[in-house]
């Protein structure tokens, strides 16, 4: 498993309990740098002050969507080669092929387990 501890990552979830369970995943995962924020609109707030690694996206959130997160980012020339993760209740082929097309890192749907999480990780992370 390669080292994520300087990876600062961000986890975008509009449901508290669900951005707990990813930290603690994350944490056990060695992750040490670890925000958050609570819809589409408060990440690009924190997107356009501090540096971060790796996205975490929840897909339905209020404000802001994780499709509408993960097109801002991509559009964006300091954020556009981010590994984004989105994750999502809907296993919908259409969201699914609208996310891909949207050039998403990955996706994961709910309910997952810390070991698919990490796997997940592992294939969109660069390699030390």
């Amino acid at each position: 498993m390669p080292s994520y501890k300087d990876l600062t990552v961000l986890i975008v979830d509009d449901f508290a309990t669900m951005r707990r369970i990813i930290r603690n995943i994350l944490r056990d995962l060695e992750f040490k740098k670890i925000l958050e924020a609570e819809d589409g609109t408060a990440a690009v707030d924190i997107l356009k002050t501090q540096k971060v690694d790796l996205i975490i996206s929840d897909w339905n959130m209020p404000k802001m969507t994780g499709l509408e997160l993960l097109k801002w980012v991509r559009s964006n020339e300091d954020t556009k080669d981010l590994p984004f993760l989105m994750v999502t209740a809907e296993a919908q082929k259409e969201n699914v092929i609208e996310a891909v097309k949207a050039k998403v890192s990955n996706y994961i749907v709910k309910p997952f387990t810390a070991q698919t999480l990490a796997e997940k990780l592992e294939k969109i992370l660069p390699k030390d």
